[in-house]
């Protein structure tokens, strides 16, 4: 607008010029006055006209900000539970870095756990079970005993080492429920973002820190079942060397006593890894026991932990209209059982589930069987 008042001031300049030239039909005082008017006006509304500008250009710095704002920030579903992600999202980035690094110190703390106690069995059990023990007990220790060490073995290494399972990176024909927010690729149902790995995973039930790995859809029953053989493996160390720790107990008590019995080194080295060996075992049969059974009974119920999370609040959702929540991956107690140890026929317990068994698990990760009377239940 500026440079049109100009304009028109130039126009009027050399309107006035020409009429000066023309014949001088008005006096040069007229002429100057008129010029002067016009100046003056100009440089009274320069200012005004610049603060405007000023004004308007602050104003709309502004309002692009909050559109800015608003484009990256706000969506139909922010809540509460959104403003404490975001609130928390440093401490999140922490928390996930520090689980990612240690993953390795968890997974060498597992194994030279493991190896001291089967070392301190070879070392200091297994003697006193082959020289005092009936036939039958030494032959059913030393069955039992390799066998359940050999399915601790193998499911924790296969636990570690496969890969849970992702959905495909590329747009396909696979029906999906969502969109990954931070992936930004198609979720199938059942599949859920691992903040740890960085990466969606099939059927996610945790990220294991003792794995160093996700447990998801390809390897849950290997995680479960070293959870399960490492329970039952506790407990028979644990049982089996109480005797022993009862003994070795009431020896240790005995070096503080007056005059203290003579041992020998390894006699004092034996005492104490046989109370290490049984605190330890007694310590993790509790500790992993509650774990494998909280894990039990959400198999029984065709859930993964994350599902357990978000089904409670389906259901209270329900609840409060007066409806019944249906869990649509339920298929009976029995045959959730069948379907996570892929067992399709009777032999396969003995093949597939008391065996070491690199078989795949039941269906694709990708698309699931719903029963036919809950087609109507909504898919969480």
């Amino acid at each position: 607008m500026l440079w049109i008042h100009v304009l028109c001031i130039g126009e009027q300049l050399s309107f006035s010029v020409v009429c000066l030239q023309a014949g001088g039909m008005r006096s040069w005082r007229w002429y100057l006055s008129r010029v002067m008017r016009l100046f003056l006006r100009w440089f009274r509304l320069c200012p005004q006209r610049g603060r405007r500008k000023r004004q308007s250009g602050v104003r709309d710095l502004w309002n692009y900000g909050k559109v800015m704002l608003k484009s990256l920030y706000y969506n139909i579903l922010t809540n509460s539970d959104t403003v404490l992600d975001c609130a928390f999202e440093p401490i999140y980035w922490v928390v996930d870095n520090l689980t990612r690094w240690f993953g390795v110190v968890f997974v060498s703390l597992v194994i030279s756990l493991t190896s001291s106690v089967v070392i301190i069995v070879y070392v200091c059990m297994l003697p006193v079970i082959l020289n005092t023990y009936p036939l039958h007990w030494i032959l059913w220790h030393l069955c039992y005993g390799h066998w359940n060490l050999l399915m601790v073995v193998f499911h924790y290494y296969k636990a570690t080492t496969t890969h849970p399972g992702a959905p495909p990176q590329e747009m396909s024909d696979i029906p999906t429920v969502t969109i990954c927010k931070k992936c930004i690729i198609p979720k199938p149902a059942r599949t859920h973002h691992c903040s740890i790995c960085s990466r969606c995973i099939l059927k996610m039930d945790h990220h294991c820190p003792w794995l160093n790995n996700c447990v998801g859809h390809f390897n849950h029953r290997y995680f479960f079942s070293f959870c399960m053989y490492m329970t039952m493996g506790c407990i028979y160390c644990s049982m089996s060397a109480k005797e022993m720790f009862l003994q070795a107990y009431n020896a240790v008590e005995s070096y503080y006593q007056t005059p203290a019995p003579e041992y020998t080194h390894q006699e004092r080295m034996v005492h104490k890894s046989l109370i290490y060996l049984w605190v330890l075992t007694s310590t993790v049969t509790f500790a992993l026991g509650a774990l494998t059974l909280w894990h039990a009974v959400l198999i029984s119920r065709g859930e993964t932990s994350v599902e357990r999370h978000i089904n409670r609040k389906e259901r209270k959702r329900l609840k409060m209209k007066g409806k019944v929540f249906r869990n649509p991956y339920h298929h009976g107690t029995i045959n959730n059982w069948k379907m996570f140890f892929a067992v399709e026929k009777p032999s396969h317990w003995l093949t597939r589930v008391l065996l070491p068994s690199s078989h795949l698990p039941h269906g694709d990760g990708l698309m699931w069987d719903c029963p036919k009377y809950r087609n109507n239940t909504m898919a969480i």
